[in-house]
């Protein structure tokens, strides 16, 4: 009989796109993946350890497995991801419960390690090597985002080390795979009938930056991913302002494939802040990016992330943020507080605030957010958009929830559409009728 694995992602869809590939690794050495935990003789949890929210849903996870395993039909609990990578063997002394710790560079030799624990052979409990791992297109994949969307990933680490930040510890420096290969697995995707890819990497448009002098660059991936039969929408995610460029705009602009999103996470405004985050780029290259991207694509949509809270964040640096939202007006923006990660060159830094003034800031920018996201989304109506159908509607008189051209999965609003019958992953033209904060509301024209 099968032994049956439950795979739970946290974090990212970087993430999640490491645990489809260690999904579809066991399904091929011959192990069910189950959709449910309780169903499984063996739970992997593939951790997320950016900031300490991620880092205490990660362990609450962990002990709520632990806690299965002790009643329920588990015999194996694995931990993988970015939490051991992190924290390696001194999770081992604190969670006896665990069988197997894996870091980020273990993902293809899961099913070697789940069939040596399961066999009873020598191996030790945690396995933390250099954070080198950088899946190809011949990694098979088990898809878990809705059958007509896939994320794509085209580069693993970073090299920027951002004073926050993590990531270079436990993902490694920035490498990009080759374009053949990414255009591998677009067509494998395609043919799966994947209509829209979601392009991602720690960033984006440093894409064939260590791949040569000659290497192409994300414009010419762009470009010819946009060639891929069976795509309709490319979406690009997690750029880096400092790497922005004409030629970018001008690609997404004319590539009618390519949506005209694109998600820059700036993370703060006031130049000091920049400087002690160690973001390349000031705060009038920012504003320069931003004006450049909506003059060369009028109807662009743009999405932010902040970070509030960062240590000498004065009230005076505050309101040069929020002065900055007020202004700037994006379509879709995300608040995080800081959070004190031990190890980084921030924490070292004096002027931590306390958590509730953290709190309370992050809640003034998302309230004035949330009044130019419901005028934004108010000046839409009575506009035709391209929507893709992803499931049925729970609010009366609309029969399919779905996401338009200016919308991603998971972190920007939904729309009601009112269609005649439909399938789940149709693209449907709509007029747009009415709007609340977030979302969109309308009704198919055909």
């Amino acid at each position: 009989m099968k032994k049956k694995v439950h795979i739970i992602s946290l974090g990212c869809p970087k993430n999640l796109i490491d645990s489809e590939v260690m999904a579809a690794i066991l399904a091929e050495g011959g192990y069910e993946i189950v959709p449910l935990p309780e169903d499984a003789d063996i739970i992997i949890i593939n951790t997320c350890a950016f900031i300490l929210p991620a880092k205490e849903e990660s362990i609450d996870e962990i002990f709520r497995m632990a806690e299965l395993k002790k009643h329920g039909i588990c015999r194996y609990l694995i931990v993988a991801g970015c939490l051991p990578q992190r924290y390696g063997a001194l999770l081992g002394k604190e969670m006896p419960e665990v069988d197997l710790f894996l870091g980020t560079g273990e993902f293809s030799r899961i099913a070697d390690l789940v069939e040596s624990l399961c066999e009873e052979r020598p191996l030790q409990r945690s396995l933390i090597g250099k954070p080198d791992f950088l899946m190809s297109a011949s990694n098979p994949r088990l898809l878990s985002t809705p059958s007509h969307t896939a994320y794509l990933k085209i580069a693993e680490g970073c090299s920027n080390h951002c004073s926050y930040c993590v990531i270079p510890f436990v993902r490694g420096k920035f490498r990009s795979r080759r374009v053949d290969d990414i255009l591998n697995e677009a067509e494998t995707l395609a043919q799966r009938g994947v209509r829209e890819l979601i392009i991602t990497a720690q960033e984006t448009t440093l894409y064939g930056s260590d791949l040569g002098g000659n290497a192409p660059g994300l414009s010419f991936l762009l470009r010819k991913l946009a060639r891929t039969e069976g795509i309709r929408w490319i979406r690009l995610l997690y750029t880096y302002p400092a790497d922005l460029d004409d030629e970018l705009f001008r690609t997404i602009r004319d590539v009618e494939k390519i949506c005209n999103y694109i998600d820059i996470p700036v993370q703060h405004i006031d130049d000091d802040i920049l400087t002690s985050m160690n973001r390349r780029g000031d705060s009038g290259l920012i504003r320069r990016v931003i004006a450049d991207a909506r003059r060369i694509i009028p109807d662009v949509s743009l999405r932010t992330s902040l970070i509030v809270g960062f240590p000498g964040e004065t009230k005076e640096k505050f309101e040069r943020l929020l002065a900055f939202v007020k202004n700037t007006r994006f379509d879709h923006l995300g608040v995080f507080t800081y959070s004190r990660e031990e190890g980084t060159r921030a924490d070292t830094l004096s002027g931590h605030l306390p958590e509730r003034v953290k709190r309370i800031r992050k809640d003034i920018i998302m309230e004035e957010q949330s009044s130019i996201s419901r005028e934004i989304n108010q000046s839409l109506v009575g506009s035709m958009m391209e929507i893709v159908l992803e499931g049925e509607s729970d609010i009366p008189g609309y029969d399919y929830i779905g996401r338009a051209k200016r919308q991603a999965p998971d972190i920007d609003g939904i729309t009601y559409v009112k269609a005649a019958r439909k399938a789940i992953g149709d693209m449907v033209t709509g007029r747009i009728t009415s709007t609340d904060d977030y979302d969109l509301f309308a009704e198919a024209l055909d």
